[in-house]
Parts: C-alpha cells; structure tokens; sequence
C-alpha cells in the first residue's frame, strides 16, 4: 500500500481512483525501470524500496544525481510534456515495488477528478524546490556540507534518522549526490569517522550519530 504522504490533501475517495487506474509493478534489486532516452509516459508512485535516478556522464559513466523512497514518486514529466523522452535512468536499489500511472490514465482521472491535480502540482513543486536548493547549495556551499546534508537525508531515507542506520551507496554515489569527488568524500567520511559519527564499511557507511551529523552540516550551511 502507497504511503499516503505525497496525497495528504487528497480526499480519499479520489485516492481510491487515482490508485484504481495505476498498474503494480514489482522490481528486483538492480533492475531497470526505464532508461533515459525511453519514451515518457508513466508516473510510478513509489510504494516500496528504494529507486535511484541516474544519468551518463560525457565520458560514459553513469552517476546517481537522486535517490527516492516510499512516499515519493518519479516520471511525474511524463503527465505534463507529451512526446518526452526519459531523462535519467532509474534502477531499484533493492527489492521494491511502483505504482505506475499512464499519461492518458491519468489525464481521464484529473478530468474526472479535478482535486487529483494537486498531486501533480505538489510533484512538480517539490522538485523545482528541490532543484533551487541543490544550485543554492553548489554555488555557496563547501563540499564538507553538501556531503554531510546529503549523508544525512540518506540516513533518514533509509532509517527514520536513527543511530545504526545503514546507508549502502558507495561513496561514489554520494559524491555523485554532492556534487564533488570520491575522493573528497572519502576524506571527509574518514574525519567524520574519527569523530565517531559515522563507521564506513565496504559500500556502505553507517550512521552512528544522527543528531551530530546534521548539526555539523547545519554549521557548514553558516559559516560558507
């Protein structure tokens, strides 16, 4: 079942028809929603696991640039520019599960169903907030910051915020999440380390002290 937190406002009854027209999907670890370049026409709601957006790079490589939970959705482009084209790609992180929406299903039920638009309004606010937040923070952030944020909103993805999460990107997806190096990540990762904040593992980083991870990375934000 969907977590009903992207729909707070949404009567129920329209959340009822707006699931009514979605089609389950179920995905194994690593598997391939969609690739960029795929035509763009389906919102996958996102009931279960974790879902990365990833795009390639000029040299060939493909980086993480999002990474999205239960509550969340992604594809929302596909419901408003006809004849788009995918992005990014997006690959389960693990086991998890979609409720996909088609163009032309969702277009029946926002005719329907007007109050079913500010879904789609919400969706596309978040992610224009989104997207002024992370150039705010490249233009005047220093790297140290943007990783402890983006540590942080990993762990509290990934574990509510609590002490012992497990954070399993390698730390070239957080850097790819930071905008900075692996390198810089992992010397920052290690001095956190010794601070007693955090304990890196092989692909994985556990978070050890929530609280003073985001507290650090809030000092960061201050004294850019």
């Amino acid at each position: 079942m969907l977590d009903t937190k992207l729909f707070a406002n949404l009567p129920e009854a329209e959340l009822r028809r707006l699931i009514a027209g979605a089609r389950r999907r179920v995905f194994r670890r690593n598997e391939v929603v969609f690739h960029g370049g795929d035509p763009a026409d389906t919102l996958h709601l996102i009931a279960r696991g974790r879902f990365a957006s990833k795009v390639t790079t000029q040299f060939g490589d493909m980086v993480t640039v999002a990474v999205q939970g239960p509550g969340e959705a992604f594809g929302e482009l596909a419901l408003v520019e006809a004849s788009a084209s995918r992005s990014t790609s997006v690959i389960a992180l693990e086991a998890g599960e979609t409720w996909a929406v088609g163009r032309d299903d969702f277009s029946r039920i926002r005719r329907q169903y007007p109050a079913v638009n500010e879904v789609l309004v919400r969706l596309m606010a978040q992610r224009l907030r989104r997207q002024s937040e992370l150039l705010v923070e490249a233009l005047f952030l220093p790297a140290e910051a943007r990783v402890l944020r983006r540590l942080s909103e990993l762990a509290v993805l990934y574990g509510d915020g609590a002490p012992g999460t497990v954070v399993p990107l390698t730390q070239e997806d957080v850097a790819a999440l930071s905008g900075t190096s692996r390198a810089t990540v992992n010397r920052i990762l290690r001095a956190e380390a010794k601070r007693g904040t955090v304990r890196l593992t092989r692909g994985r980083t556990v978070v050890l002290d929530p609280e003073a991870l985001a507290a650090r990375a809030g000092r960061g934000a201050l004294t850019s």
